[in-house]
């Protein structure tokens, strides 16, 4: 069995390589690597794939071709999804929720994984199972920077990647509180935007910072 805390090195790691993870949600396979060469071009390395389309696996797979990008999966909810992402090449897990069911298999292979919270309760059984970086979700309706600098005091060991709702204008305030290494967001790939604009946007959130 892989022990936990290196895995949480690695995550760290990974967490910390932008300040913002885009969340994707891929309709057209096609489209998935210039997508990830315009995100990694604007300094934007680490990238979710949400498991929400049929054209998700394939995404990862082209995705993982662009030199630089850390492509992972993301919306993981079983262990069936955890089985297909890892075979179409993903690098991380992030999934929406936190069950033992779910988080031991992908523990004990040692992939990086960032499960989401959205309570003390959560939070307690994630560190029960050895795990100290988590998806803050949904942030925003969650009670947003105020509700996790609550949860954070009395779980000072954790690390998190708020997401849901976050938007370029509110990203820098939630980067600001240290307990957050990244955030996550769907802002830096709008709809119809080309990809001249996407690293243009990717550019500017990995310098929301500071």
């Amino acid at each position: 069995m892989t022990d936990p805390m290196s895995q949480s090195a690695t995550i760290d790691q990974i967490m910390r390589t932008s300040a913002v993870i885009p969340v994707l949600v891929i309709d057209d396979a096609a489209t998935a690597r210039p997508l990830a060469a315009a995100l990694v071009a604007g300094g934007l390395r680490v990238l979710e794939v949400t498991l929400r389309t049929s054209a998700a696996l394939e995404a990862i797979r082209e995705m993982k071709q662009v030199p630089g990008a850390i492509v992972g999966a993301g919306t993981v909810v079983n262990a069936d999804q955890f089985a297909s992402a890892m075979a179409a090449g993903a690098e991380f897990i992030v999934s929406p929720g936190l069950t033992e069911r779910l988080a031991r298999p992908i523990i004990d292979s040692g992939v990086p994984f960032l499960p989401g919270v959205a309570n003390a309760g959560d939070i307690m059984a994630g560190l029960d199972l050895g795990l100290t970086h988590f998806k803050f979700f949904p942030a925003e309706a969650n009670g947003g920077l105020k509700a996790l600098k609550a949860l954070a005091g009395p779980f000072y060991q954790c690390k998190f990647c708020p997401t849901g709702g976050i938007s370029e204008s509110t990203a820098p305030e939630w980067l600001a509180f240290e307990p957050v290494l990244c955030v996550g967001g769907s802002w830096v790939t709008p709809k119809g935007a080309d990809m001249a604009a996407v690293t243009t946007l990717a550019k500017t959130a990995n310098g929301l910072r500071g």
